[in-house]
C-alpha cells in the first residue's frame, strides 16, 4: 500500500511558481520546495523525478493556462481581441520572467522535461503568431498605423506585460491604461 500523498500536483506546481519566480531557478532547490510543502521530500518525488521536471512541468502549465484562454478569444474584431489578449497576458504577467530560465534547464538529465519544454517553446511561437496575425489586421483594416512594422508593434505590444503595474490598478483596469497608451502613444 502506498504512501498518501499530502498535497496535489497543482499545489506543488504552484509553490514551484512562487519559489521560481523570487529565487530564479538557479536558487530553487528540491529542499527548498520541500520546506513549503507539507510532509517529506521525499513526497516530491512522486511526482517528477528531478528539479528540472518540476520547472519545466510548471512553465508547461502556465503557458498552457494562458494558450486556453487566450485561444478563446473572438478575433472578429482585431483591436478587440488585442485588448483582450492583452489583459490575459497582464493577469499572468510574470509569464516571460518564468520562461526566462528555460534555457538553463539541462534536458539531458530529463526526457520529460525536454518534451515539457518543447511544447512550452511551440506553444510560445503559437502565441507570437496569433499576435502577429491580429496585428497585421488591425493595420490592414485601418485600425493601427501602416507605416510602423509590424515587429516594432508586436514587440511593444510583447513589453506592455512587462511592465510593472506602479498603480496597483486591477489587472483589467491597468491593462486597458497600457493598451491606450500602446494604441495613441503619450502624445497629447
Amino acid at each position: 500500500m502506498g504512501r498518501k500523498q499530502l498535497y496535489a500536483e497543482s499545489e506543488l506546481l504552484d509553490v514551484t511558481k512562487r519559489l521560481v519566480l523570487n529565487h530564479g531557478y538557479d536558487g530553487f532547490h528540491l529542499k527548498m520546495l520541500s520546506q513549503h510543502l507539507p510532509g517529506a521530500r521525499s513526497t516530491i518525488y512522486q511526482y517528477f523525478s528531478n528539479k528540472e521536471e518540476i520547472v519545466a512541468a510548471c512553465m508547461k502549465r502556465v503557458i498552457s493556462n494562458v494558450y486556453e484562454k487566450v485561444s478563446k478569444v473572438d478575433e472578429t474584431d482585431a483591436m478587440n481581441a488585442l485588448q483582450e489578449v492583452l489583459t490575459i497576458y497582464v493577469e499572468e504577467s510574470k509569464l516571460h520572467q518564468l520562461l526566462g530560465d528555460s534555457n538553463k534547464i539541462n534536458t539531458n538529465n530529463s526526457e520529460a522535461a525536454a518534451r515539457d519544454l518543447a511544447f512550452v517553446e511551440s506553444v510560445h511561437l503559437d502565441l507570437k503568431a496569433q499576435l502577429m496575425r491580429l496585428i497585421e489586421r488591425a493595420q490592414q483594416e485601418g485600425t493601427l498605423r501602416k507605416e510602423v512594422p509590424l515587429p516594432v508593434l508586436v514587440g511593444t505590444y510583447f513589453n506592455l506585460f512587462n511592465t510593472p503595474n506602479m498603480l496597483d490598478a486591477p489587472a483589467l483596469k491597468w491593462s486597458r491604461l497600457l493598451f491606450d497608451m500602446w494604441v495613441g502613444g503619450a502624445k497629447g
